[in-house]
């Protein structure tokens, strides 16, 4: 347990509580195994006792605000979950009035499992260029660290280089394996319909069958939704219990919206999305 970054955000979350300012603190605390992290709510002063930060706390919260919006919360964020804020500022499904962000400087999180923990940063970490949280109302800070520098799609580069074919092969046997708990929509926070396509029945977009075709047209389909809106934190493959690639998808058009429109998701709260944008002059080669 990271005891500075620990006591920074007990110390935060008391003063939160006991003035009132909110009705809880949305954080992390040990788990059962005694080893990795999960979440946990803050309701009364006792409770920030609980409240940890360490490299295992993976989890990002913020999806927990939509079910939140009838009180204000304070919430812990890690620098690429504080993108998702952004996100749902955005597209006016959290008030900013409403949520107080306890930001944190992160050195990275490694890869957990039950009563598991390993050496190794989560590929999101490795890849990671922000020292800290894009929003926030407190910053809990540790030592600087140094971030990577290189290329930010070396997974995606190399899938690029393959052959068609052999793309979609990959694909196949990956989308073969989805059972469809959609276990990658319900803890992403960009996912927030009340009803979702694959589980609309007029018009029937996606049928329930378990099978290669209807499992491709699912996660095809939910990764185009969150074209220009996926905030990188990963928590879909994290979920996945068949251990499906789901970031590979999303990373390939995190890229695309770079390269297109030079713009990322969660920076800001200020620019919209491109596909939620109309602009004559984005016509990308297209004839008039």
């Amino acid at each position: 347990m990271n005891l500075e970054l620990t006591q920074q955000i007990r110390d935060q979350a008391r003063g939160l509580l006991k003035s009132g300012t909110v009705k809880g603190v949305i954080g992390y605390e040990r788990a059962s195994d005694g080893l990795t992290a999960r979440p946990f709510f803050a309701y009364e002063l006792t409770g920030t006792d609980q409240l940890i930060f360490d490299e295992t706390c993976s989890h990002n919260l913020v999806k927990y605000l939509l079910d939140k919006k009838g009180e204000k919360m304070a919430v812990v964020v890690k620098p690429c979950d504080s993108l998702a804020i952004n996100l749902l500022l955005n597209e006016e499904q959290i008030k900013r009035e409403m949520v107080f962000i306890i930001g944190v400087s992160c050195t990275g999180v490694v890869e957990t499992a039950w009563n598991q923990k390993s050496q190794t940063l989560q590929a999101r970490c490795q890849t990671c260029r922000l020292p800290k949280p894009v929003v926030y109302d407190f910053l809990a800070e540790q030592e600087p660290i140094r971030r990577l520098e290189g290329e930010l799609y070396p997974d995606i580069l190399e899938m690029e280089a393959k052959p068609i074919a052999s793309r979609r092969e990959f694909w196949h046997e990956q989308f073969g394996r989805c059972i469809r708990c959609y276990a990658c929509r319900q803890i992403c926070p960009g996912c927030y319909c009340p009803e979702c396509f694959a589980e609309q029945l007029s018009p029937l977009w996606v049928g329930i069958r378990i099978a290669l075709g209807e499992n491709e047209l699912w996660q095809t389909n939910r990764t185009l939704h969150l074209a220009g809106r996926c905030t990188g934190c990963n928590e879909c493959e994290r979920a996945c219990p068949m251990d499906i690639p789901l970031s590979l998808l999303n990373r390939k058009l995190e890229k695309e919206m770079e390269e297109l429109f030079s713009f990322r998701a969660g920076l800001t709260s200020e620019e919209q999305p491109p596909f939620a944008t109309f602009r004559k002059e984005e016509k990308l080669g297209f004839e008039e």
